[in-house]
């Protein structure tokens, strides 16, 4: 946390991990709290203790397991029961034994919720926020309040509203955040009902969902309209359509606004902590994801690539580097000559002469068949070599092979697969046994060769994907299989293009082998 004049606000741990199919263990959820203290967040809202036993379990491992260094861990829960004083709630005493330093309490700002849902009176929903923020703030934790469903209440009944404001800022809760708790509101409304809220004095805050799609512009206009605290999820999880989407609310004040939210080495790592928690979370990042996707700072037309090859401000918003990610060419059949040089450089080759054009005339024939070099990079560079070379790279040739799917008597399925092919003067015949025909080939394949390139002992598969290509020819339309494959330093993707799934599997395969032992250093034979 820079200071404590703006407040960047962590909730994945708890309001993102409601998402539909997200399920973090306690493992997860303090290796997620460590990538958060990396970004520079001032707060992480590690859960609800007392509501749940995962949730108790992680401020108690938090305890000897987190060593936040940038981060103050936030426990989460909500005011006193109607009719009991907080000191005997046992709900409260779970966020006092917490250990957090700070308390977030949500309460009712809606009247009708307070009716309601609490099934009590509006003067008791005023005496539970005052009686509980007192309590806490006498134990010596700071305290924040989540006013749920406040601009809905607003909307409803004003006075309560600001009622609910006044009353937990006169009880010492430092900072009242303003939730949009149905995503429902737009900018300009939200952005005129936050700045009566701050003219009242309290310290506000905001905290968005994305039903509307409008979380992390009123965010941003919740702050413009003086806000001071800003809450989000990694990635923008959370239930329904998700919640503010934290890395674009920080990229856009750092780099929009001028806003020092964090410091300009924390942004740079911000597109491999987006990544690092997709992992933990076994989310696929979304690659148009603003700022830290994939595809935030990819070129695909021709128009454009020529104008990127004069001047890359001319098409990309920011330098991709304060955030951590880069540009990237994208080889198609919409590309044109600037977009090959460009890809070719970033490749390390010098595309000059007729080879570019050359390179362009052949990418646009093989994606007229079906072939795709977008995520296929490593089938691109090998189309490259070919054409700089005139010779196809080759470590081994491929006399035949053959695949087949057994089904036993006791009812499961083992695939075998034979490769018979020639590598450093050596005639070779290698069987493997697998889950399915193309992971027998794959594994055959690495038998064979594993002898003489060791360096295949660490090539992984890691991701397969086919795509019907002419669905009018049933099941003997033309297929396209991309694998990526990894060694564990990095990743590549190949494509390949056939009549027959397991045909086109096996082009895929054998550049993904022949792209490793490039990359380790082998010269083709």
């Amino acid at each position: 946390m820079l200071d404590d004049g703006f407040h960047v606000y962590d909730t994945t741990l708890r309001d993102g991990a409601q998402q539909e199919g997200l399920n973090l263990s306690v493992a997860d959820k303090l290796v997620i709290a460590r990538h958060l203290d990396d970004l520079g967040v001032g707060f992480i809202e590690g859960g609800w203790p007392g509501a749940n036993p995962k949730d108790t379990d992680f401020f108690r491992r938090a305890r000897t397991e987190l060593d936040l260094k940038h981060a103050q861990l936030t426990a989460f829960g909500a005011t006193r029961r109607a009719g009991v004083q907080a000191a005997d709630d046992p709900l409260v005493a779970a966020l006092r034994d917490s250990g957090a330093p700070v308390v977030t309490l949500v309460a009712k700002s809606h009247d009708r919720h307070v009716e309601l849902a609490l099934r009590t009176t509006l003067e008791e929903n005023l005496a539970m926020i005052r009686d509980t923020v007192s309590h806490l703030r006498a134990e010596g934790r700071r305290v924040f309040l989540d006013a749920e469903h406040f601009f809905d209440g607003y909307k409803a009944n004003r006075p309560y509203a600001l009622e609910v404001v006044r009353t937990a800022a006169e009880a010492g809760a430092d900072v009242i955040a303003l939730c949009d708790t149905n995503g429902g509101m737009l900018p300009d409304e939200l952005a005129e009902v936050v700045a009566t809220v701050v003219e009242m004095g309290a310290r506000v805050g905001i905290h968005c969902h994305d039903d509307s799609g409008c979380a992390v512009a009123n965010s941003l206009a919740a702050v413009t309209a003086g806000a001071s605290h800003v809450q989000g999820c990694a990635n923008g999880y959370g239930e329904r359509s998700g919640n503010a989407n934290l890395f674009t609310v920080v990229g856009n004040l750092q780099l929009k606004r001028g806003m020092r939210v964090v410091t300009d080495d924390q942004l740079a790592e911000m597109t491999r902590i987006a990544h690092a928690v997709s992992e933990v979370t076994n989310v696929t990042p979304g690659s148009q994801q603003p700022y830290v996707g994939l595809s935030a700072f990819a070129h695909k037309a021709g128009l454009h690539a020529s104008a990127v090859k004069v001047d890359p401000d001319l098409y990309q918003h920011i330098d991709p580097a304060a955030v951590g990610n880069d540009m990237r060419m994208l080889v198609s059949s919409m590309a044109g000559r600037a977009s090959v040089e460009l890809k070719g450089r970033e490749l390390g080759y010098d595309l000059s002469g007729d080879t570019a054009k050359r390179v362009v005339g052949r990418v646009k024939d093989l994606e007229a068949q079906g072939y795709t070099f977008e995520a296929a990079d490593a089938s691109f560079e090998l189309l490259l070599r070919e054409e700089l070379t005139g010779v196809r790279q080759r470590h081994f040739e491929v006399e035949s092979w053959r695949a087949i799917v057994e089904r036993r008597p006791d009812g499961s399925m083992v695939s075998e697969a034979t490769v018979k092919l020639h590598a450093k003067g050596e005639r070779i015949v290698a069987t493997g046994e697998g889950n399915g025909p193309v992971n027998a080939l794959d594994t055959a394949l690495r038998i064979a060769l594993e002898r003489l390139y060791p360096e295949l002992a660490r090539l992984e598969l890691v991701d397969y994907k086919v795509r019907i290509l002419e669905g009018s020819h049933g099941t003997g339309a033309r297929t396209r299989v991309l694998i990526e494959s990894s060694n564990g330093r990095g990743e590549w993707g190949t494509v390949g293009v056939e009549d027959n799934v397991i045909a086109a599997s096996w082009q895929a395969l054998e550049e993904a082998v022949t792209y490793c032992l490039l990359h380790a250093g082998y010269d083709p034979a």
